[in-house]
């Protein structure tokens, strides 16, 4: 950047002023050159394609291993409950131990036995009750000896289970980082996306699709979500500043960069590029319909192509009329602007719930 400020202090002039337009945006990422042809393009939407495949499965891999280490501290927590039992339960033992040691004594158990056989009135009841003695002693012995091992026992799986939780929590610490590390690729790595798409749009050059086709996600269902993560924001026919009248569709507040699905089966009617739209698919489907996805980064999809229930046919961004990254979705009754419908209830109508 510094060597086209010194030779072009006028083009730089010109971006500055675009750049005015893109308030804060990030820097480009590391190995983006930032070019706006279709090698640019095309190499910055795979590229956010594959981090953000790569984000999604660190995120994935985070939440197994926290819900491991939940597991583990449940385990943990289950053992020191049982060794605390064990141990309440070896009290009591010791506890009768005494009382019968003491109760041995009073009976004569601190003389020897020779001599207890002499005094005694009935030596058979002595010999019966010694009996007795020496089976509780036993009896006694042998629990305290049962209760010290299961003690042991406990302790060590106490350990090993707190062992697996604190090498849980340091892997789950290591895969926080990445992820973190991946997501910070992938937000510059969506501004490059999203400032090569504004340069397409603003001069009026729009690119061919990007081929994703390793990407593509085909859906059992024949009717789906255009996007699989997102937040509701603008309904269908509320007003706002930016809308001439009333808004014509439904907004998916989603980052730049994420897959945008065909909701079902059709053919692709248009791409196009500039206008409030900016970036934009409409599809025709076999019941008549239309459905429009606008605002869009990238397109991964051709006119005349044919599309299937979630298959990616783009990515979404912020060019056109447009406030913040999400996706303008419209289902209309022809393919142009004024014919649109709630989209919600339609989806519904399908067996999409949102």
């Amino acid at each position: 950047m510094r060597s086209l400020r010194r030779r072009h202090p006028l083009l730089i002039s010109v971006l500055l002023c675009m750049c005015a337009l893109v308030v804060a945006r990030p820097a480009v990422a590391e190995g983006d050159h930032g070019g706006t042809g279709a090698h640019g393009i095309a190499g910055s939407s795979v590229r956010v394609a594959r981090l953000y495949e790569e984000a999604a499965l660190a995120t994935r891999q985070y939440e197994l291993g926290r819900r491991e280490a939940e597991a583990q501290q449940a385990e943990a927590r289950r053992l020191e409950g049982l060794l605390t039992r064990e141990r309440a339960r070896t009290e009591v033992l010791h506890e009768d131990l005494g009382r019968i040691a003491r109760a041995h004594y009073r009976a004569g158990g601190g003389l020897p036995y020779t001599a207890q056989m002499l005094l005694a009135d009935d030596p058979e009841e002595l010999m019966r009750g010694q009996r007795a003695v020496s089976q509780a002693d036993t009896a006694v012995d042998n629990a305290v000896v049962k209760s010290r091992r299961a003690e042991a026992r406990l302790a060590a799986d106490e350990a090993e289970a707190a062992a697996k939780w604190q090498k849980l929590e340091r892997w789950n610490a290591e895969l926080a980082e990445t992820r973190r590390a991946i997501e910070k690729k992938l937000e510059a790595a969506r501004w490059t996306l999203q400032g090569q798409a504004d340069a397409s749009v603003a001069a009026g050059a729009c690119r061919g699709a990007t081929r994703l086709d390793q990407l593509h996600r085909g859906s059992t269902r024949a009717w789906v979500a255009p996007v699989e993560t997102y937040e509701l924001s603008a309904s269908f026919g509320s007003g706002g500043e930016r809308w001439a009248h009333r808004h014509t569709g439904q907004d998916f507040a989603v980052p730049i960069g994420t897959p945008v699905r065909a909701v079902g089966a059709g053919r692709v009617v248009r791409v196009s590029c500039g206008g409030a739209f900016g970036i934009e698919i409409v599809i025709r489907h076999a019941n008549g319909y239309y459905t429009q996805y606008a605002h869009l980064a990238a397109v991964t999809v051709d006119r005349g192509e044919r599309v299937d229930p979630g298959q990616w046919i783009g990515q979404s961004g912020t060019t056109g009329n447009s406030t913040g990254p999400h996706l303008h979705f419209e289902v209309r009754v022809t393919p142009e602007l004024g014919s649109g419908i709630d989209p919600v209830p339609w989806l519904l109508r399908h067996g999409v719930e949102l």
